[in-house]
């Protein structure tokens, strides 16, 4: 429960970062205060340099057999519509790369929720020792019902530690 309250407070702090024109304008369609993570323990720590001055911070122990061996992940709690624009965005740093390593490259992606887990897009980002806001945009190439999708970023590339904040998906509407 604790984490969800941080997690929400993170959200609204992040609100102004948006692109839409107007805050009342957005649809977010996730509940970033409720991010899941896999194949890993995350810790909550505080960190005054990220918005809203907490982070969750994932320890990869060692590479996965795949970069999804552990990730971290947020469902989509709403419908979408075909041709909706939609952005990920997600504030991210490398606290401790695999040898000493300053960046990490992260696959993220908005997709399935399940079997076969097919991308509606996604990019790769690198990340480094200092906090960075990433968007990644896409196009929703049908309608999609609510808790189909999320939005994932795998972390099991390398041995490495990695620090998150806000987790957002938003509908920007149709094109």
């Amino acid at each position: 429960m604790r984490l969800r309250t941080i997690a929400a407070v993170l959200v609204l702090a992040a609100l102004p970062l948006a692109p839409a024109p107007a805050q009342d304008e957005l649809v977010f369609i996730n509940n970033p205060a409720e991010p899941y993570v896999n194949g890993a323990r995350p810790k909550l720590r505080d960190d005054p340099a990220v918005q809203g001055g907490k982070a969750l911070r994932i320890q990869v122990k060692r590479k996965g057999a795949n970069p999804w061996d552990v990730s971290v992940q947020t469902t989509i709690i709403k419908p979408i519509k075909a041709g909706d624009q939609l952005l990920f965005a997600f504030w991210a740093r490398l606290e401790e790369g695999e040898g000493g390593a300053a960046t990490a490259t992260l696959p993220n992606a908005v997709q399935q929720s399940v079997a076969p887990w097919t991308w509606l897009f996604g990019s790769p980002v690198e990340i480094g020792p200092e906090w960075k806001l990433h968007e990644v945009r896409g196009k929703a190439d049908k309608d999609y019902p609510a808790n189909t999708l999320n939005a994932t970023i795998h972390l099991a590339s390398a041995a490495q530690t990695v620090d998150l904040g806000p987790l957002m998906v938003i509908d920007l509407g149709p094109e």
